[in-house]
């Protein structure tokens, strides 16, 4: 089976329902929707207005629309939009700490198993620390393709074909292309209600 079957297909929905009951038991909440339009539909019902947010760069977000819709500075505490009129050269301590503990964090992540873990790799890890513990309100937006049978599986799938399609991105814009950075495992979740999952049936991002 080719790659792209393997890591790009839809989960069952039978997985589905067995992957939201292990999320449960991980004290992470989760949600299932049918597509990407209907969880931009539910972050917004979930965002209160002037809150603020912040996201890592996500295909997934974009491909739902969530991305610009919370980088609207009129409806929102954007900090993305914020830090990316900084200068990194000399300004690089004030954008980590500006953007290190939002209210909200959006994003996405690389795969979950069928037993509840959550595995999400970055190339700067801007977004892992706020993920992990330093963000108030996680919601992260997954597609039912990232579900994988295991840890093993997920880390495949980040080598094997997130990786492939990042580092294509990327050497569009500079030679260097992309690498894995690092690697967040989330087993468990200590604060209840702190990190929600919006899984769409559809596939949605990479």
């Amino acid at each position: 089976m080719h790659i792209t079957d393997v890591f790009a297909t839809p989960a069952s929905e039978q997985t589905l329902q067995r992957v939201v009951e292990s999320l449960k038991e991980r004290n992470i909440d989760s949600v299932i929707v049918d597509t990407g339009d209907d969880a931009r539909r539910l972050v917004l019902e979930k965002l209160p207005r002037g809150a603020e947010v912040h996201s890592g760069k996500s295909k997934t977000l974009q491909d739902a629309g969530i991305m610009d819709l919370i980088s609207d500075t009129t409806v929102y505490d954007a900090l993305r939009p914020r830090y990316m009129k900084m200068d990194r050269a000399t300004q690089m301590r004030e954008i980590r700490k500006l953007i290190a503990g939002p209210d909200y964090m959006l994003g996405s992540v690389s795969a979950v198993t069928e037993d509840g873990i959550l595995v999400a790799a970055s190339a700067t890890a801007s977004q892992l620390g706020p993920y992990a513990y330093t963000a108030g309100k996680v919601i992260l937006v997954v597609g039912s393709q990232k579900i994988v049978p295991d840890l093993e599986t997920a880390l495949r799938r980040i080598r094997e074909y997130g990786l492939a399609w990042e580092d294509q991105q990327v050497r569009a814009l500079v030679p260097t292309g992309s690498l894995v950075g690092k690697i967040l495992i989330v087993e468990r979740e200590w604060v209840s209600g702190r990190i929600e999952v919006i899984i769409a049936r559809k596939p949605i991002g990479i």
